[in-house]
């Protein structure tokens, strides 16, 4: 199965997403459409009580429910209950709320916009632009953050053509470039910010995204010009490379006297400007 996992935002509620290109359809996490729907202070307790009826009842939807590996609050990966679409839609009629008729609308619409993307992938660029709007983030934060999607996977495309393994690498190279040039780990900036399940990335400012750019950018230039054979060889890179942006950190502060990496998280930076709007 070729997966592609992807966060989708229903009335700005996250929704965890994988999507099958061999059979071209989205899984999607039961928990999260529990916790759309419903407003559940405890989702998971909710879908459990939900498919031990459903199991009584001798319900096939609960035994075609499929487990697929999804990234936790916590960053680590767990298996998930996932349904597909038409299992969703099955799944929505023994959930109660008044939103079901919009949700059910909205998967409609995401299974069709994947397939649209598949034949134009600059749609996922112009839909993710539409995401971070409604979101309430500014429009030069928007730009940034989507540059540096780019630049991260040039990066990774870098890694993969030095045989190095997505997953336990690519997460300690990032680790590397992180610690080098913002002196934190990616789950040590998490606590700086007071985040747990939110991208990191897309809690960083304008600065922090830019110099984070420029150590992943660095990082993918000096291996084209090294390249590095082993893993310790592309760990001493990642450190190169997280290294041009601490120069370039260290010589911003020195002419600012603030420091780049703050504990400004998304959410009282948009706060922030809804007070300047006012």
């Amino acid at each position: 199965m070729t997966k592609v996992n992807a966060i989708q935002l229903f009335e700005n509620k996250k929704v965890r997403s994988i999507w099958d290109a061999e059979q071209e359809k989205w899984y999607v996490s039961i928990v999260d459409v529990v916790a759309a729907l419903t407003d559940s202070p405890n989702p998971n307790n909710y879908w459990k009580v939900l498919k031990n009826r459903l199991k009584k009842e001798g319900s096939q939807l609960v035994t075609d429910c499929n487990q697929l590996k999804m990234e936790s609050s916590d960053g680590k990966f767990y298996k998930t209950d996932v349904a597909d679409t038409e299992q969703l839609f099955r799944l929505i009629q023994s959930i109660p709320s008044p939103k079901a008729e919009p949700f059910k609308l909205w998967l409609a619409q995401i299974a069709s916009e994947r397939l649209d993307e598949m034949q134009d992938p600059e749609l996922t660029i112009d839909r993710a632009l539409e995401q971070y709007l409604q979101l309430g983030y500014s429009e030069n934060w928007i730009n940034q953050r989507l540059k540096s999607i780019e630049v991260r996977k040039e990066l990774t495309d870098e890694w993969k053509s030095r045989g190095l393994k997505k997953g336990q690498q690519f997460a300690t190279l990032t680790d590397i470039i992180s610690k080098s040039w913002s002196g934190k780990t990616t789950k040590e900036y998490k606590v700086l910010k007071g985040l747990k399940k939110e991208n990191l990335r897309d809690n960083m400012t304008n600065t922090e995204l830019i110099l984070n750019m420029l150590a992943e950018a660095s990082t993918k230039d000096i291996s084209q010009a090294v390249n590095p054979e082993t893993f310790e060889d592309n760990k001493k890179v990642a450190k190169q490379g997280g290294n041009v942006a601490k120069v370039a950190m260290k010589a911003l502060e020195a002419k600012t006297n603030k420091k780049v990496v703050t504990g400004l998280n998304a959410k009282s930076l948009l706060e922030a400007n809804k007070k300047i709007d006012n």
